[in-house]
C-alpha cells in the first residue's frame, strides 16, 4: 500500500495517477488518500497499515514531518522539504524506519526546462515560501536563476506582494505561483501580483494543477505570457517516488 497525506486532500489527482499506473502495468498494489488533520496523526497512521511502504506528502506537512522522520536525502535536507517518505521495517512489534526524500525539485526541473529553451532568463519571481517554493527554489538555483521569493508579509530577503511594482516584473521574466491560491475549490482566487506588466517575454508557471487553467494562468495568458500549470510535474515527481519506493 501506498498513499498521500496532507490536509485537505479533495484537489489532489495522486490516487487517480497510481491507481491507473498500477492498473495498466498490472502491479497489484493500491494507493489511498490520506486526510490528517495534524502531523502527529502520522505514527498512528502508519501503524494502523503494516502494509503501507511508501508515502507522498502534500500541503501542509512538507516542512512539519521532518522531525518524525529517522533520516533525510541530502537534497531534502538542503530544502528543508519532504514530499516523499520510504517505509521499511513495518511489521507487528517492529519500529518503522521513515526516510525522507524531495522529488518535487526534480520534477518541476524536468517540467520547466523546455520552456527555457532559447530564453534568457537569470531571476524569477517564486510566489509563496512553504515547503513547495523550497523545492523551486533549489530547483531554479541549480539551473543558474536565481529566485527572489515573495509573500504576504515582507522581510529580510523577501519581497511582499505590495513590493510588487513594474521594475521588478520587467526583470523577472519567470513567475511561479507555489501558493494554493486558484486550486479547486477556491478557482477564482489567484496570487495579487500587477500583471499588467507581464508580457509575451515572460514565463508563469502554475504549481496549481486542478483546474486545468488556473486564474494566475489566464491573466498571464491575457498578457501574451507563455503559461504551464503543475500537472506534469505531479507525474514527474510520481515516477521519481515510485524509483524511491522500489529501489533495494
Amino acid at each position: 500500500m501506498y498513499g498521500l497525506i496532507g490536509y485537505p486532500l479533495g484537489h489532489s489527482f495522486s490516487a487517480r495517477y497510481f491507481g491507473e499506473k498500477f492498473s495498466s502495468e498490472g502491479i497489484d498494489n493500491s494507493y489511498h488518500l490520506f486526510p490528517i488533520p495534524t502531523i502527529g496523526e502520522l505514527d498512528q497512521l502508519i501503524r494502523a497499515h503494516r502494509d503501507l511502504q511508501g508515502l507522498n506528502v502534500t500541503i501542509p506537512y512538507k516542512e512539519q514531518v521532518i522531525p518524525l522522520l529517522d533520516n533525510i536525502s541530502e537534497d531534502a535536507s538542503e530544502i528543508e522539504a519532504v514530499n516523499v517518505i520510504k517505509i521499511t521495517n513495518n511489521s507487528e512489534g517492529r519500529k518503522p524506519l521513515l526516510s525522507g526524500y524531495n522529488t518535487d525539485w526534480k520534477g518541476f526541473s524536468l517540467s520547466l526546462s523546455p520552456l527555457l529553451e532559447g530564453r534568457e532568463i537569470r531571476s524569477a519571481l517564486v510566489l509563496g515560501t512553504g515547503g513547495a517554493s523550497k523545492a523551486v527554489g533549489y530547483a531554479l538555483r541549480k539551473l543558474g536563476i536565481t529566485p527572489h521569493f515573495v509573500s504576504r508579509n515582507g522581510r529580510a530577503e523577501i519581497y511582499s506582494y505590495e513590493d510588487l511594482d513594474e521594475d521588478l516584473i520587467t526583470r523577472n521574466l519567470l513567475i511561479v505561483n507555489t501558493t494554493p491560491l486558484g486550486m479547486s475549490p477556491n478557482d477564482d482566487t489567484y496570487p495579487p501580483i500587477p500583471y499588467q506588466y507581464i508580457t509575451s517575454r515572460h514565463i508563469c508557471y502554475d504549481l496549481v494543477y486542478n483546474p486545468q487553467t488556473t486564474e494566475f494562468m489566464r491573466r498571464a495568458a491575457d498578457q501574451g505570457a507563455v503559461v504551464k500549470n503543475g500537472l506534469e510535474m505531479l507525474y514527474r515527481q510520481a515516477e521519481l517516488s515510485w524509483e524511491i519506493w522500489n529501489a533495494h
